[in-house]
């Protein structure tokens, strides 16, 4: 099969995965975005048909259709043979609201079913370790398996024959299954049931976010495919948002210009903040405050990184990943990104006019507050000093500088709307001392 970027993201904001249109995951790492991915087929070349993906497949397969769940990233697919027997995937991370907070596991599930007739299937599960060096080791239990050598021990539980997975044996599918692959923990509950909720209360979850989203009636269905999608490249447990879930997709053919881009780039996190909260989506904007202000407190007044990984380390030093051919064999694959290391000056703005509505939005559970602008203000002394000197701005040039228009737009941005905050909270003095720079 030819290697394509037609591919279905699916996740719950601390796991995520694509799969392609055979319906094999072919892109997930672990234990989190920017992780080491156990399977990385996206990125195998030739040997993409031989490692690093999970398939159900069907014996004689005539024909495939998919879907998303309305309104959810819960992917639907529905492969057919030449008899005119049809399987049914479901596949999706599960997300929902448990004992208080969103249960948001490391976990995917995979539902199969038959729909029609007598299909015979195989399920293919070849998780790699180390970037692509060796296969996972398999363990064996009485009703799971577990994928060792990784970042992350991986385990597979479901009411399928365990032996059937392990030896890729084709079988008739009878009956419905289930597979939950998520982190080396017991499974102490009816696997088909307990994955049957998971995706009742995974839709429920979906569909409500949705609901809250103020959408025009024109073009709903793609915006808010796209709203889905956005949400998706939030890591929840810090606030981060990345810029892709993936790395080194080519920027075009034969161009080695391949970067890794799953990291917050406080760039890319401020308009994706700013898409969403047009839709009325709070909850991603309240979320990327918490990342920032902990940025902000680590900067201590000091140079502020592009961008950062997804736990705030500031340290992304770029190497090569030596195992994995790249996308249809266009290396090299990239983990890490030297930009951190750039000077892009327009960053001291984006915080700025990311933090600002918190000064004014009322809806927010936490308003922003007198010491969050105090501690704001040295990120705008930062861009009011560094306004018209030279940085790699958003182009990222590597090895050369230059004084650029949206750099300084920004850092003045920084300043206007430290102005506007202050006289929000009454600060005058600070109002007019913000005023004069950005004068």
């Amino acid at each position: 099969m030819t290697q394509t970027l037609d591919l279905f993201p699916i996740g719950n904001c601390a796991a995520s995965a694509l799969i392609d249109r055979s319906g094999r995951f072919v892109w997930a790492c672990t234990p989190r975005v920017d992780g080491d991915p156990a399977f990385c087929a996206l990125l195998s070349g030739d040997k993409a048909e031989d490692q690093g993906f999970w398939s159900v497949d069907v014996e004689d397969m005539a024909s495939v259709r998919q879907h998303y769940v309305r309104n959810t990233p819960i992917l639907v697919t529905e492969i057919t043979d030449k008899s005119g027997a049809v399987v049914e995937i479901t596949d999706f991370a599960p997300r929902y609201l448990q004992f208080g907070r969103v249960y948001r596991p490391m976990a995917f599930v995979r539902k199969v079913r038959p729909l029609s007739g007598t299909p015979r299937i195989r399920v293919r599960m070849r998780p790699m370790v180390n970037w692509g060096e060796a296969p996972a080791a398999i363990t064996t239990g009485s009703n799971h398996l577990r994928y060792v050598g990784g970042e992350m021990t991986l385990r597979l539980t479901t009411e399928a024959p365990v032996s059937h997975i392990r030896d890729e044996r084709l079988f008739r599918l009878e009956e419905p299954f289930s597979m939950f692959l998520g982190p080396d923990e017991g499974f102490d509950a009816d696997v088909a049931a307990t994955t049957e909720r998971m995706l009742s209360e995974t839709t429920q979850y979906w569909r409500g976010w949705v609901r809250t989203l103020s959408v025009p009636l024109e073009w709903q269905e793609a915006v808010i495919r796209a709203a889905i999608t956005l949400k998706l490249c939030a890591h929840e447990e810090t606030g981060a948002i990345v810029a892709a879930l993936t790395t080194s997709i080519p920027e075009h053919e034969g161009s080695q210009r391949n970067w890794d881009y799953r990291y917050c780039w406080l760039r890319d996190a401020y308009y994706v903040v700013q898409a969403l909260n047009r839709l009325g989506a709070a909850d991603l904007l309240e979320n990327y405050l918490v990342y920032l202000r902990n940025i902000i407190d680590s900067a201590k007044g000091g140079h502020v990184q592009p961008l950062y990984g997804v736990g705030l380390e500031p340290s992304l030093t770029e190497r090569f990943a030596e195992h994995l051919p790249g996308y249809r064999g266009m290396g090299p694959v990239r983990v890490g990104n030297q930009a951190h290391e750039h000077l892009q000056h327009d960053v001291y703005g984006q915080i700025v006019l990311s933090t600002v509505q918190a000064f004014f939005d009322q809806r927010l559970f936490r308003p922003a507050t007198v010491e969050d602008f105090r501690a704001l203000e040295p990120v705008g002394e930062r861009a009011f000093e560094l306004h018209d000197q030279p940085d790699a701005s958003l182009w990222e040039f590597r090895g050369r500088e230059n004084v650029h228009t949206y750099s300084a737009v920004m850092c003045w941005a920084a300043c206007d709307r430290l102005g506007n905050a202050a006289q929000q909270l009454g600060l005058m003095e600070r109002a007019d001392h913000w005023n004069s720079r950005a004068a």
